[in-house]
């Protein structure tokens, strides 16, 4: 009973994101729990089923350009936020028969620690392989802080990992663990990508590390290159693509 249940939660969650260019991957929090130490450890009960949010390339034609169109914008917070937070909030309204709880990758809590790790999320769910230092043998980088980054096996470095959805009422002990595709197997190109995402963020180019099926378009490359703070005026000046901006 317990497993048609899930079933049918994950199509209703696909059913109303994917469309929106959304993609989720289930997983335990137990799953989570295991690799972090305690001070970043979620507070629910181990074979509670959450699952990883991503935005893939299309969310930015498929959600954020028709978001923008149809509604103002508050300045306090980035407009993709802004969108994904209400695209989640519809999702939790439609799932109004379950408790959900829903953590966004912005979100901090009190002591400035992350309310969840993004990219721990997503390679235990089996979403997009979390490179690091250490999956590197011949380390390079002495003293320097190296930081990891997550690809995708599809898009490569073009997505983004959007939110942790947790369903408190919900525990999947039959849950399979998914491996993450490793599309980055040498370690030249290890030791490439961590070098370009470190010091070379800027250039987009560990984003293509591996051969992507799709990425941001110029316009989506634009938008997000440009600083947080000019975003909405940028958005004011794209050919109406945001009519209720406020500025």
């Amino acid at each position: 009973m317990m497993e048609l249940r899930v079933v049918d939660l994950e199509k209703r969650i696909r059913d109303h994101l994917e469309k929106l260019g959304f993609e989720i991957h289930p997983l335990k929090v137990g799953w989570y729990n295991a690799v972090l130490s305690p001070a970043f450890h979620l507070p629910y009960l181990d074979d509670t089923l959450a699952f990883v949010v991503l935005s893939t390339p299309a969310m930015f034609d498929k959600a954020f350009k028709p978001f923008l169109r149809n509604g103002p914008l508050k300045k306090i917070r980035d407009p993709v936020d802004q969108c994904i937070s209400h695209h989640l909030t519809l999702l939790r309204e439609s799932l109004a028969d379950q408790q959900v709880d829903i953590m966004y990758d912005y979100e901090l809590l009190p002591n400035r620690k992350p309310k969840f790790l993004a990219q721990t999320a997503a390679h235990i769910a089996g979403a997009a392989y979390y490179y690091q230092r250490k999956d590197v043998q011949q380390d390079p980088w002495g003293e320097k802080k190296i930081y990891g980054v997550c690809i995708h096996p599809r898009y490569g470095g073009w997505f983004a990992i959007r939110a942790l959805l947790l369903f408190p009422g919900v525990e999947v002990p039959s849950l399979l663990q998914k491996t993450p595709v490793d599309c980055v197997t040498t370690e030249e190109k290890r030791i490439e990508l961590l070098e370009k995402f470190n010091f070379h963020w800027r250039d987009w180019s560990y984003r293509d590390i591996t051969e992507v099926k799709e990425k941001y378009s110029e316009e989506q490359k634009t938008y997000f290159a440009t600083p947080p703070a000019e975003r909405l005026q940028l958005l004011t000046l794209q050919g109406g693509l945001q009519r209720n901006a406020i500025h």
